[in-house]
């Protein structure tokens, strides 16, 4: 899935606009244009994946930016991961269908853990499960609700059940610009097997340096990028 380390671009969607939360709260967007230009400019730059986000899904439970997901989907031709708003096996599949190659499951991963043994024996390299935690707990509905469970333990519970990744996501530093914290990531990491995909706080080179040496196997960034901190390309050789 991940040969070797990536930095993986974010475009996170918001009534069809590219934006970046601070830790998660609605209120805190800045908004950076049209999807499909920052899709395609990320790929120009050389990204190998793109991490897409529904954030209107994220909250409501049910995927409003469809359209812009599909544009970008006609416009880009690199691999594509995808979360918010996506609730059964159904949405899953139809995803999976029109190009989506890796759904990303929260919410529906945690409410019903079997969708991810009944994804995964139809698309072994298909899901990846995310883990967002708050204060060292995993959180869910838009990072706006507690389960009460440990990231670690989590991750090993959907390795069994056949997750081909996880992606975990510090909220306390996400979106901050103020760096990342290692120590639940490396925790999550230790873990599994599988790929953890690490994301949230990503401010300098020296960041994605660390969590590439914690063992991740790759990064997702986004405010960094979209605010100039440092390019794509400088992030990718870095």
């Amino acid at each position: 899935m991940f040969p070797e380390f990536e930095v993986v671009p974010a475009v996170d969607m918001q009534d069809g606009e590219v934006v970046q939360l601070v830790q998660g709260e609605r209120g805190t967007e800045k908004t950076y244009g049209d999807p499909v230009e920052a899709a395609q400019r990320w790929v120009d730059a050389g990204a190998r994946t793109l991490h897409l986000v529904d954030l209107d899904g994220a909250f409501e439970g049910e995927r409003a930016n469809a359209p812009a997901v599909d544009a970008v989907l006609d416009a880009v031709d690199v691999p594509v991961q995808l979360g918010g708003g996506i609730r059964t096996a159904d949405d899953a599949r139809a995803l999976f269908d029109r190009g989506v190659d890796r759904v990303i499951l929260g919410t529906a991963a945690v409410e019903n853990p079997d969708i991810v043994a009944e994804l995964a024996e139809d698309y072994p390299d298909g899901v990846m499960v995310s883990l967002d935690a708050k204060d060292g707990e995993v959180v869910v509905s838009g990072w706006t609700e507690g389960t009460g469970l440990d990231p670690a333990e989590a991750a090993t519970r959907y390795e069994d059940l056949g997750a081909a990744a996880i992606l975990f996501t510090d909220v306390d530093v996400e979106g901050q610009l103020e760096g990342v914290h290692l120590d639940t990531t490396a925790r999550v990491v230790d873990a599994v097997d599988i790929p953890v995909v690490a994301s949230g706080g990503v401010a300098s080179l020296d960041d994605i340096r660390e969590l590439r040496d914690a063992g991740a196997a790759a990064t997702v960034v986004g405010t960094a990028l979209y605010e100039g901190q440092f390019t794509l390309e400088e992030a990718m050789d870095a």
